[in-house]
């Protein structure tokens, strides 16, 4: 059976609030009549970043510091939430090996000073890590499920791996309900042009209007499985939900190539690609041993999680979202 919370209004902690998959997790607990608090660093510009996608004065600002687990267990004491939703982290993408000892501090050793900060004010708070299918980029079977062995081969998934043991060790030791979402890539109109999602359907906009005649990309064959940010933060909030805690992958079980992306992108747009996308050896990634591609069967098993989003539906999503954003600022 589901828990539910004794009274009617629950508070969630959200950190990352200002990214895509934050502000989603904002958005849906929102919905659910949640008090949502949402967490930014110290050194952060200001609170007008709660406006971000349109969340306004609809979440509370806390700023902390990630480094410090008394700054923590402070802003625990004082929010009193039921939930806690950890986006926080260095990105992944084409930053996984930039700036590696903070990668492992924010994305690794500041999960285990969140999780002792739980342990000594708040037991009882319900916390999900958001991991990344990074933790098996190195794997030699596919597809990849919970009990595929772990098998990182950068600083980034390092440090996944290590929030992700760490969780575990507190859930067998503690007691502590703690449990970490494997998400595949996932990605929305809010993804960062860092990425190779976005950045395809941005300049294909702007080649739409005029404002770019070509677009250059490492290997067009590279293949993921490619999700919707906002079906990906959805299962998390299930997760929270079961009885007992328990590590999901999260991913749609399918892939595409971003030579398909592009061909929906620009499809979508009346544009041929071949005419504007040029490869780029200089861009291209290594080629993983096994195809990086989630096996979620327990997920819809248990959680009773299927993605809403398809593919085609994603990347003409964000191809739109990014038309009416270039437009309105031309």
């Amino acid at each position: 059976m589901a828990y539910i919370f004794a009274n009617s209004l629950a508070t969630a902690l959200i950190t990352g609030i200002t990214g895509q998959d934050g502000s989603y997790a904002a958005e849906l607990l929102l919905g659910k009549q949640y008090r949502v608090v949402g967490v930014v660093r110290k050194d952060t510009a200001s609170a007008t970043q709660s406006l971000v996608h349109g969340l306004g004065k609809k979440v509370e600002l806390v700023k902390w510091d990630m480094l410090d687990t008394r700054s923590i267990a402070e802003i625990l004491a004082d929010m009193r939430p039921d939930e806690f939703y950890n986006f926080a982290a260095y990105s992944s993408g084409a930053g996984m090996y930039d700036e590696v000892v903070g990668i492992g501090e924010i994305n690794g050793l500041a999960v285990t000073r969140i999780l002792e900060a739980i342990r000594s004010v708040n037991a009882p708070i319900r916390f999900v890590q958001a991991s990344s299918s990074e933790i098996f980029a190195d794997a030699q079977e596919s597809p990849q499920s919970e009990e595929t062995p772990v098998c990182p081969r950068s600083p980034y998934g390092a440090a996944k791996v290590y929030a992700d043991l760490m969780i575990q060790i507190y859930r067998q030791r503690y007691g502590l309900f703690a449990c970490s979402a494997v998400l595949f890539n996932h990605e929305s109109p809010r993804r960062s042009t860092d990425f190779v999602t976005r950045k395809i359907t941005h300049e294909a906009a702007r080649i739409k209007l005029g404002m770019a005649s070509e677009l250059r990309l490492g290997n067009l064959s590279a293949r993921r499985d490619w999700g919707y940010a906002g079906d990906y933060v959805r299962a998390m909030s299930l997760m929270l939900r079961q009885p007992r805690a328990e590590d999901f992958v999260i991913s749609t079980g399918e892939v595409h190539s971003v030579r398909e992306i592009c061909e929906c992108a620009f499809g979508h747009l009346g544009l041929n690609y071949r005419k504007y996308v040029r490869e780029d050896s200089a861009e291209y990634r290594p080629v993983e041993r096994a195809q990086l591609v989630g096996n979620s069967s327990k997920a819809r098993r248990l959680l009773g999680w299927w993605p809403e989003v398809g593919f085609t539906e994603l990347v003409t999503m964000m191809v739109d979202a990014d038309l009416r954003a270039l437009g309105s600022s031309a």
